[in-house]
């Protein structure tokens, strides 16, 4: 149980550096565009501290590879943002149902299910983003990204903050 935990957070945080990255390289471009003397924007505070853009933005992506990430990131992004809308509207639903109605039972239940689906629905949606964005980086590229997130996870873990197993990495011990 807890590999799997750790695989399904590795799963959403690698994906969402990877959606951070594209916000980043995004930023990175506009800002370019406007003014060539102006230096990249920096990806956002908070997907700093989320495994952001950064690890994308390290491994010097030309710019074909840039524009390939920000389409595959903006033709993502109506079905994720949908999914979050729709997890949300159960969250509301259910702080909205108080443990003192009839129905409550009923609600969590429905919830429960609902989100259920759709958190299988984003893991599939952000490991497709995930692979796409994998097959867009050249040999050296992919190796550096893996380097990368195994430097970010030991770096978490240090911190106590637990993180994720990057793909091929052992799962932690549960012996105490």
């Amino acid at each position: 149980m807890k590999s799997n935990r750790n695989l399904l957070a590795g799963s959403l945080l690698a994906a969402g550096a990877l959606l951070a990255a594209a916000t980043g390289i995004s930023i990175a471009t506009a800002a370019d565009t406007a003014t060539t003397e102006a230096p990249p924007a920096p990806a956002p505070h908070a997907w700093h501290h989320h495994g952001g853009g950064f690890l994308l933005a390290k491994l010097n992506l030309t710019p074909e590879q840039q524009a390939a990430v920000k389409t595959i990131m903006a033709n993502a992004g109506p079905q994720m943002k949908s999914i979050h809308q729709e997890m949300h509207a159960n969250s509301l639903k259910l702080r909205q149902t108080q443990p003192t109605d009839a129905n409550y039972g009923t609600v969590v239940a429905q919830v429960t299910q609902a989100n259920g689906s759709l958190h299988s629905q984003m893991i599939t949606q952000k490991e497709s983003v995930r692979a796409q964005v994998f097959k867009v980086l050249t040999p050296a590229q992919q190796t550096q990204l893996v380097a990368l997130q195994a430097q970010m996870q030991a770096r978490m873990q240090s911190r106590g903050h637990g993180g994720f197993a990057p793909a091929g990495a052992p799962a932690p011990s549960t012996a105490q």
